[in-house]
């Protein structure tokens, strides 16, 4: 009689990030008891003091890279596992506090810290896949936890995940709804966002502002010229959220800043998501 093979061993690592991202693992209840039979969960910190040492088939990493010992331990994390699946804004694309990429950090932090000279971080904040190799990298502020199970599945499967690259304005014409930017004069990044969300926002009669990142498909030029009413630093806001560092919403967001700088400021106008 053969004995059982070993359940493949799940590990989930969290660096700079809110927790928001693991907290939808949690969420998925009666799926992850079915996904812990499945699989060893041999290291995550956020559901059990538990651990379980590797080396592990299939690591999830929360959070970007703020320090020097977190890009270290990243290193240790990829040699650690067989495969690595990034999840959420803030591993694929640098979080909101990549918004320090774009400031002085000696500015940043004697404004907020008494004592800004115990403080030691990187004056960026980097997705993970600028330090290693990434197998796949799952968006969103926080993830969807079903495109999370599927993609766990597809992984230890050794198949690709079906996750859509689609924008966000494919999922609010199968839901029927009117498009608020064309309908309403609210800016919306659904165009040039990737789906994922279901038109959350949309569906409230509120813009999408970015959340799951740039769609495979981005023409953030394009959609600059449909949100003409937007005034500069309107247009800079609006990318300057979850993925302000993400590669497909970068010139925007540029273009945005340096024409507020060069202009000084704007005068008042249409807010982003017409708040």
């Amino acid at each position: 009689m053969n004995p059982t093979p070993p359940r493949p061993k799940l590990a989930v690592w969290k660096f700079a990030s809110c927790d928001g991202c693991q907290l939808s693992l949690l969420d998925c209840e009666d799926e992850l008891l079915a996904l812990s039979e499945q699989v060893e969960i041999a290291y995550f910190l956020e559901a059990s003091r538990a651990v379980v040492s590797g080396p592990y088939d299939l690591s999830i990493v929360e959070g970007s890279i703020t320090t020097l010992h977190d890009r270290a331990r990243i290193v240790e994390v990829r040699r650690a596992s067989r495969k690595l699946l990034t999840i959420g804004a803030c591993a694929t694309s640098g979080g909101v506090q990549a918004l320090r990429n774009y400031l002085d950090l000696g500015e940043l932090t004697r404004a907020v810290y008494a004592h800004p000279e115990y403080i030691e971080t990187l004056s960026t904040s980097t997705p993970i896949s600028e330090h290693v190799e990434v197998d796949f990298e799952l968006h969103g502020c926080p993830i969807d936890k079903h495109q999370l199970l599927d993609t766990i599945g597809a992984l230890l499967a050794d198949r690709r995940p079906n996750v859509r690259k689609e924008s966000v304005c494919l999922e609010c014409k199968r839901r029927g709804l009117t498009c608020v930017l064309v309908s309403r004069g609210v800016a919306c990044l659904g165009p040039v966002t990737q789906a994922g969300c279901g038109a959350l926002c949309p569906s409230y009669t509120r813009g999408c502002f970015g959340c799951y990142g740039p769609a495979e498909t981005h023409n953030t030029q394009a959609l600059q010229t449909s949100l003409k009413g937007s005034s500069e630093l309107d247009l800079q806001r609006l990318y300057s959220t979850f993925n302000v560092a993400a590669p497909g919403f970068v010139p925007a967001h540029r273009l945005a800043r340096k024409a507020n700088q060069d202009d000084g400021a704007p005068s008042p106008s249409r807010k982003p998501n017409g708040v």
